[in-house]
């Protein structure tokens, strides 16, 4: 595929590092409340995520977390506050004004005395479309107080970072959007528009998913579609591609020890919100799996089974089937002790392009898979090779692409992002390229636009016309923080 190159000239001095830049650059990790020396002195940490790498560290906290994270931080990398879905917590990490008391169910009763709501993807943040200062919280808990059970009712609540000495306030809390026998799990994509966002949870016992538009107005509706693919409550992880056009989960059913796995993919319209060209890939296996993930390509899709295996599956070809292949097989290693095995549980696509695995039991150490966008083992599944300060527990932290832009080819859903110029009508593409500040000690914001969402290639050229930076512009990507700090990346 041809890319898109952008070249600016700097005049480059003192460069100035700047780590885990970013609205989804911030990983929290640690469900104890107590250390376990001699294998870590923290009972809880951060994972950082810059454009490379992980940076991990060790802190003290109040909010214990296990599977249940949502968070957000601001264009600087700073977290603006954060929920394990029993409450929220501000930048002080104390609880936020209003912040208490979210989903009240009886999952919510039983574990938020504990590490929070034990359920992956129950919370989800989003900003809130055409103001800066405010955040919706889409959540929900469970129907008995049990982490297997399924919710009945779907919240949202709306947080204003302009109260409260810029520490937040919670404005609206625990409204009722959807009051049904749901699936769990939340997950979100941002609509062609580049602006609102679509929210989607599941009907159990069925074949709906419900749909939720979110706008500069407020939730302006709430919409069903049948799928024709009966799901009952037995589903895993639900994702959107990076780009934005497919959308994932992973089904299972059957009896301990001959479980039919599947995963199933449909492709998604921005625009319109409509799902379509179901495609199931299945297989038997003794035990079920919870975790997928796209790579940041959208091209290639990774799942979990058994808690021992991870495949990756090709959802550009024909054939999708026949494209689902083993790349890695759990080596068995305790972390740090028996019984604490790192197997694989759940998924996450962090933004420097990464797979995270987490694993099904306490551990103190996280799997990454290296080159998602590679096919076959050039993937480079790394097991156990992020160590982390404390224990963890089903480690997941549900953040959608942020940064998706609009979609070019809708000529019927006009891009509604304000904070760029508008595209010029002549030949010459526009990219909407800007940067801040300019002048620059050497980090800086580039904003832009990719034709039709397609990967494209920031370039630095000295006065001489010398390369000096290079850094590759996800296709999903309508902005990036820049590091000139050692002239690195390439």
């Amino acid at each position: 595929m041809r890319k898109a190159v952008l070249i600016i000239i700097l005049f480059i001095a003192g460069l100035i590092p700047v780590l885990g830049q970013g609205l989804n650059h911030n990983f929290l990790i640690g469900d104890d409340d107590f250390p376990f020396p001699p294998y870590t002195f923290y009972d809880k940490g951060i994972i950082k995520i810059d454009l490379i790498n992980f940076s991990i560290f060790g802190l003290s906290r109040k909010m214990r977390i296990a599977d249940t994270q949502a968070n957000i931080s601001n264009d600087t990398g700073a977290i603006l506050f954060y929920t394990n879905g029993c409450w929220i917590a501000n930048a002080l990490e104390d609880t936020m004004q209003n912040g208490s008391g979210l989903s009240p169910d009886p999952v919510t009763n039983q574990w938020c005395n504990s590490s929070g709501v034990p359920i992956p993807q129950a919370n989800i943040v989003l900003p809130f479309p055409n103001d800066s200062n405010k955040y919706v919280l889409f959540h929900h808990g469970g129907s008995v107080a049990d982490p297997n059970s399924y919710p009945l009712v779907c919240y949202y609540s709306i947080i204003d970072m302009s109260l409260n000495n810029g520490l937040g306030s919670v404005i609206q809390k625990n409204q009722v959007i959807i009051q049904d026998n749901l699936n769990r799990g939340l997950t979100a994509c941002r609509h062609a528009n580049g602006r609102d966002w679509w929210v989607v949870i599941m009907k159990h016992s069925s074949d709906l998913i419900y749909k939720i538009l979110l706008t500069d107005q407020g939730i302006s509706s709430i919409t069903t579609q049948s799928l024709g693919i009966m799901h009952e409550r037995h589903e895993g992880q639900k994702v959107f591609s990076p780009d934005g056009k497919k959308f994932a989960y992973r089904y299972y059913d059957g009896s301990f020890g001959n479980f039919n796995n599947q995963v199933r993919v449909f492709d998604f319209d921005r625009c319109s919100g409509q799902f379509s060209n179901p495609r199931v890939i299945l297989w038997n296996s003794p035990l079920p799996g919870l975790g997928i993930a796209f790579s940041s390509n959208s091209k290639y899709l990774y799942t979990v089974s058994d808690f021992d295996t991870i495949y990756q599956i090709n959802t550009d070809t024909s054939n999708i089937q026949a494209s689902m292949t083993v790349v890695a097989v759990n080596d068995g290693y305790y972390s740090p002790y028996p019984p604490l095995q790192s197997d694989f549980l759940t998924m996450y696509l962090a933004a420097n392009g990464k797979i995270t695995v987490s694993s099904g039991s306490s551990v103190v150490d996280l799997h990454y898979i290296n080159y998602p966008d590679s096919a076959g083992f050039s993937c480079d599944v790394q097991q156990h090779a992020l160590h982390m300060p404390c224990f963890i527990l089903g480690t997941f932290v549900n953040h959608p692409n942020y940064y998706l832009g609009c979609d070019t080819t809708q000529t019927n859903c006009p891009c509604l992002i304000t904070d760029l110029p508008n595209p010029s009508s002549g030949e010459a593409y526009d990219f909407r390229f800007n940067i801040s500040p300019n002048p620059s000690s050497g980090a800086f914001v580039i904003k832009y636009l990719l034709p039709q969402n397609q990967p494209g290639m920031f370039s630095v050229y000295d006065i001489n016309g010398r390369k000096v930076y290079e850094q590759r512009l996800p296709q999903w990507s309508t902005k990036q923080d820049v590091d000139m700090s050692g002239n690195s990346p390439r």
